[in-house]
């Protein structure tokens, strides 16, 4: 039985395993944190995440998706909050299209109570990667006692997350491309808890954000009746985490920005001032690959910003390729894993810059007049000509559609959106709008 090591056990990383097992291979697992099926309050505290169609692809393969969205909250769409508490709410899609708040602890403590059910997956934890030999596929691991642990496999799948031990090595290689790019905007994690005598405190099926120009919060909900708010905002400057540090600093800005939400964040102060501050970075490289004993999956060789919702997504849609491709060259693992890293990498980056964009519409756009009125006539259009016209976020969250192809569309969907606009064309005028469309594409 051919083994493979994986550095990294989180949710791509013991998603794979499975995958792995699956097809006979012997997979041993290494994670550099203690187990945190050990600790699962902690873990069901964790940052939740947006699950969509890819993931719940991904999730199907292994038979969790019914038991996982039991867990997850669906939400149907934007509840804006003005900064005079209006609140208007912007559909993701058709009726009844939703993506899901999830606990990221709680589906990594599955993934691993699954994983742990294949004789053929080993579960290390507390071992830090510390060298990966590129050419004989050992790596060498430091455990719990700083010990050497020197693990020699058929191959090693770096599943180890942005700033992945793997990549270190790769990046020693020749002609290997890496760039990493980090926002001026980094995130603190806050908490609205759930109401007096149980229940939400706002609705629990939106994503809730509060935009404003160059900085914004936004809240997920959670099973428990809380929300997950997360504070996007620039490192320096005269609205930053430089200028916020004290208890009446902390009030006098979010009583000015966030008037509508402080009342429901009774621990705001704690929070902000005991909560880390976090870096948001984007990571490109290629390749992702070498011969047939080295690749990286997920955030370790394409991290991305949060903003489209779509990292996990994205890394579990890794794993559905990965699959597929090991369907298609039984055994051969360099056509594997070139056809994997070719399949992938265009979409990564895709997504990646999609990624970025979209936090720009999130927290300057999504409140201003004229993108409300091309939101409309995007969301028009999606019901009225379902087969014809998809939007840009419709083709990324609720389709498996290639994230670089949903790319493309999106800058053709622009030049219909802009047209239709500029002639003011009646939606329901179907020869001129379906005459529109077709010209454009």
């Amino acid at each position: 039985m051919e083994k493979i090591t994986l550095v990294g056990g989180g949710l791509s990383g013991s998603l794979l395993a499975i995958y792995l097992a699956k097809k006979g291979y012997e997979v041993n697992v290494y994670e550099r944190r203690p187990d945190m099926r050990k600790n699962r309050i902690s873990a069901g505290r964790s940052i939740n995440l947006a699950l969509s169609v890819r993931g719940i692809r991904a999730l199907d393969k292994v038979g969790l998706t019914e038991e996982i969205m039991k867990q997850a909250i669906p939400m149907y769409g934007r509840m804006i909050h003005s900064i005079d508490g209006q609140q208007q709410f912007q559909p993701y899609g058709k009726d009844g299209q939703a993506i899901y708040s999830v606990s990221r602890g709680l589906l990594n403590i599955r993934l691993l109570e699954l994983a742990d059910e294949y004789p053929n997956i080993n579960l290390f934890f507390n071992h830090r990667c510390i060298d990966v030999d590129l050419d004989t596929a050992e790596a060498v691991f430091s455990d719990e006692q700083g010990s050497e642990v020197r693990v020699k496999a058929d191959r090693v799948i770096g599943t180890d997350g942005a700033f992945a031990a793997t990549r270190d090595k790769m990046q020693h290689t020749d002609r290997f491309n890496y760039s990493q790019s980090y926002l001026d905007h980094g995130y603190k994690e806050l908490l609205i808890p759930p109401a007096e005598g149980g229940g939400f405190r706002m609705d629990k099926n939106s994503l809730h954000i509060w935009p404003r120009g160059h900085f914004m919060m936004i809240a997920l909900p959670n099973p428990a009746g809380d929300f997950t708010c997360t504070l996007f905002f620039p490192f320096e400057g005269e609205q930053s985490f430089d200028k916020v540090k004290t208890e009446a600093e902390v009030k006098q800005f979010f009583n000015e920005f966030f008037p509508d939400a402080v009342p429901n964040m009774p621990t705001l102060v704690e929070d902000y001032l005991q909560n880390p501050t976090s870096s948001l970075v984007t990571v490109k490289c290629y390749p992702w690959v070498r011969h047939d004993k080295i690749a990286m999956l997920g955030d370790a060789c394409h991290a991305i910003v949060p903003f489209f919702g779509q990292g996990m997504n994205c890394a579990f849609e890794d794993c559905v390729v990965m699959d597929e491709c090991m369907e298609q060259y039984p055994g051969d693992w360099t056509k594997i894993l070139d056809s994997y890293q070719k399949s992938r990498k265009p979409n990564a980056d895709a997504i990646a810059d999609l990624a970025v964009q979209n936090f720009a519409e999130m927290r300057d756009r999504v409140g201003d007049a004229d993108f409300l009125e091309r939101k409309r006539i995007e969301h028009d259009l999606c019901e009225l000509y379902p087969h014809a016209f998809q939007s840009q976020y419709e083709l990324v969250t609720f389709t498996n559609t290639p994230y670089s192809e949903a790319m493309a569309r999106g800058a053709v969907n622009d030049r219909i959106l802009e047209q239709l606009k500029r002639e003011k064309t009646d939606l329901h005028d179907e020869k001129r709008v379906m005459q529109i469309i077709e010209q454009n594409l």
